[in-house]
């Protein structure tokens, strides 16, 4: 079960859920698996969804549960817990999604890829950790730290706007609905640790249905319910069930996610035929992703120094600035959301997406593998002149 947390593995199991994906929609078996995709699953007249919607709405509600849990733990506990602390990754990840957002503006400009704009500015945790876990060896803790306030500075950005951007014709009562019982899930989950645990597990589970359903019914996104229960869990026990759910969403909800989102045929079109939602999104996450963490990142540093805390060099946040580059889950979302009426244009993206992903996987491996070798060699000559 330890490998199922690492991290790895899951790295690697997103990689090839997302590559099996491509290679499927390509496939005589591409329609068929996508009939199974757009396939009714639920009660008749009650509750359906496709299968695809079960994916990217129910499953992956799970996922950003898992996060916010990080995240309520980082804000009040973690590496995030002042605004000092929070400086030096806030101010990067604030050119982490400025930069791109201006890059994918750019190409796009005055075409109808142009809503596509919030694609390029997440950050795959799980992705970046992996990369960093397989390369890193030998950097400092700090790197390690930074990319995670990083990313979870990222995901809240990508949380909002998925709460704002992609939300119509609002039913407020459903919505109230589900801020009750948040509420209630909430006041109730610090009863956990007492003898009716076990009664207590059982209604949070129903909290916790009954809230995903009714933000869905309210027209917000789904996903949102998932956040807005991972922080009002109370953190002892959130942190437990953070805990055992970690390997089904490493091995289950990712992969699935993954798999149903790289569903994309290939364009059978010459490169100059590609419409600006790929061309934007493809340059945007590497580049993008590269230059405004490394940028915004450097003049942090001088910010960091004045406060007598100590800084990570420069290129230390080139590397970190690639691994930022691997957009991956949140991006595709985002792709999906932000072209949903658009199936051509969503396909595209999506592609922009993968491929950007990769080239911002192959750069990080290469700067963060150079990184750990420079500190490794720093580390050797300081004990051989102790």
């Amino acid at each position: 079960m330890s490998l199922l947390r690492s991290a790895r593995f899951p790295a690697v199991i997103l990689l090839v859920a997302a590559a099996l994906g491509l290679i499927v929609a390509n496939s005589p078996l591409g329609p068929a698996v996508d009939d199974a995709m757009h396939a009714s699953v639920g009660l008749p007249g009650v509750f359906e969804l496709t299968l695809s919607h079960w994916i990217k709405d129910g499953l992956l509600a799970i996922f950003f549960f898992v996060v916010a849990v990080e995240l309520q733990y980082e804000l009040t506990a973690g590496q995030l817990n002042s605004a000092r602390k929070a400086l030096q990754p806030a101010i990067a990840a604030a050119g982490g999604v400025l930069v791109p957002i201006a890059i994918y503006a750019a190409v796009s400009w005055g075409t109808e890829a142009s809503p596509g704009w919030p694609i390029p500015t997440a950050t795959d945790i799980a992705f970046a950790l992996g990369v960093l876990a397989v390369f890193g060896r030998g950097l400092p803790p700090g790197l390690r730290v930074f990319l995670l306030a990083l990313a979870i500075l990222d995901d809240i950005v990508g949380i909002v706007f998925i709460a704002v951007l992609f939300t119509t014709g609002v039913d407020f009562g459903a919505l109230a609905g589900a801020a009750v019982c948040a509420v209630v899930f909430g006041i109730l989950s610090r009863q956990l640790d007492t003898r009716a645990r076990v009664v207590v597990a059982i209604v949070l589970v129903l909290l916790a249905v009954a809230t995903w359903v009714l933000v869905y019914r309210s027209g917000v996104h789904a996903t949102i319910a998932g956040v807005v229960l991972g922080l009002a869990m109370a953190q002892r026990p959130a942190l437990r069930v953070r805990h055992e759910l970690e390997p089904w969403v490493n091995t289950v909800v990712l992969p699935l996610f993954a798999f149903s989102a790289a569903l994309v045929v290939i364009p059978s079109v010459p490169p100059s035929d590609l419409s600006p939602a790929f061309w934007g999104v493809l340059v945007a996450l590497p580049v993008g992703k590269i230059a405004g963490i490394s940028v915004f990142g450097w003049i942090s540093l001088r910010l960091a120094h004045r406060h007598g805390a100590r800084p990570l060099a420069f290129a230390d946040l080139l590397a970190a600035g690639a691994l930022g580059g691997i957009g991956f889950t949140v991006s595709l979302l985002l792709a999906e959301l932000a072209f949903s009426d658009a199936a051509s244009l969503r396909d595209q993206a999506t592609l922009g997406v993968l491929a950007g992903s990769v080239i911002s996987l192959l750069l990080a491996a290469g700067l963060v593998s150079w990184r750990a070798w420079h500190h490794r060699r720093l580390a050797t000559t300081a004990s051989a002149t102790a």
